[in-house]
């Protein structure tokens, strides 16, 4: 008997999300075809393949805010990529891994490509300072764990080192910063070793070498031609904005201790929200999230109390 309800309690977690995302797509998808020409059933049915997935792992109300911050991210690149006049084939979402605009044409000059590749972690970053506000105004631990999220993923993607953004971005200055991105990630793996980060790692070695081999081509030197004045504002943004995520990632992080996270579990409820207790969130219980070892604040409490505890398992979640 228990185990058709769990299988339903499954089926239930996994097609509510899809279901009010697929609502919202449907309704503005005039809107995204029109305005940024993005082919809205392609993107569509990978952000609902996504959101199934990460639905699997966690709340299904954070798999949704997570996917939009997601597509924030990439409608950021969107945005940008029309002002310059570039056409683009999609934006797709793949499962642990995030998300990608593909374009038909690349930025005609590096400085251009810089902000091509700054464009997605800036709108980005919009987005999580959003779900912070309203986590701030409703007490809302949900929206203030997608902002913590939001901050690192836009954060994570500004390492220096192609085809992550802030190896576009880089791409103004001496090549010897691709160089410090790609030590930082093998660093990573080498610390937080998983399979997400060996992929990274393989695509980042790959786009180096691509990246360095233009850099030498004498038939391209070129593109790389950017004027002081863009080289200082570029510089500018980047780091400015590298440190206001790492500054708001640490003030949205909330710790938790293991009985701390074992009395939030005892309040768990079909959906898979977890209640918690306010003293629940000060020790130091750390959780790898997507590409980078994180902590995630517990969820806001949104149902019945009084169940039998169980341990949690949030410290062993990944995206």
């Amino acid at each position: 008997m228990a185990r058709p309800v769990a299988r339903k309690a499954l089926w239930k977690r996994l097609l509510a999300p899809l279901a009010i995302v697929g609502a919202l797509l449907l309704k503005f998808k005039a809107a995204l075809f029109v305005i940024f020409k993005i082919k809205i059933f392609a993107t569509a049915g990978s952000m609902l393949v996504s959101i199934g997935a990460y639905a699997l792992i966690w709340p299904w109300q954070f798999a949704v805010g997570l996917v939009l911050l997601l597509f924030v991210h990439e409608l950021g690149h969107v945005i940008e990529a029309k002002r310059q006049g570039i056409p683009i084939s999609g934006v797709y979402f793949v499962p642990f891994m995030g998300a990608v605009m593909l374009s038909r044409e690349a930025s005609k000059d590096a400085a251009k490509g810089a902000w091509l590749g700054l464009a997605g972690p800036i709108l980005g970053s919009a987005g999580a300072f959003l779900c912070w506000g309203i986590g701030i105004a409703l007490g809302s631990d949900l929206f203030t764990a997608l902002a913590f999220v939001g901050f690192i993923l836009n954060l994570f993607n500004l390492i220096p080192v192609p085809p992550l953004d802030g190896g576009y971005a880089t791409a103004v200055f001496h090549p010897t910063f691709w160089l410090f991105g790609m030590g930082g990630l093998v660093a990573m793996l080498v610390i937080w070793p998983n399979p997400i980060l060996i992929i990274i790692v393989a695509f980042a070695g790959f786009g180096l070498w691509n990246q360095w081999k233009i850099r030498k081509d004498p038939a391209k030197q070129g593109y790389f031609e950017v004027s002081d004045r863009q080289r200082a504002t570029i510089a500018v943004v980047y780091l400015g904005l590298a440190g206001l995520l790492a500054l708001s990632a640490s003030a949205t992080h909330l710790e938790r201790s293991i009985e701390g996270a074992r009395s939030a579990s005892a309040g768990l409820v079909d959906a898979g929200v977890v209640a918690t207790d306010a003293t629940a969130r000060r020790s130091s219980s750390t959780h790898p999230s997507v590409d980078v070892r994180v902590t995630l604040p517990a969820i806001e409490p949104s149902g019945r109390s009084g169940q039998p505890s169980r341990p949690s398992d949030a410290s062993r979640r990944r995206m």
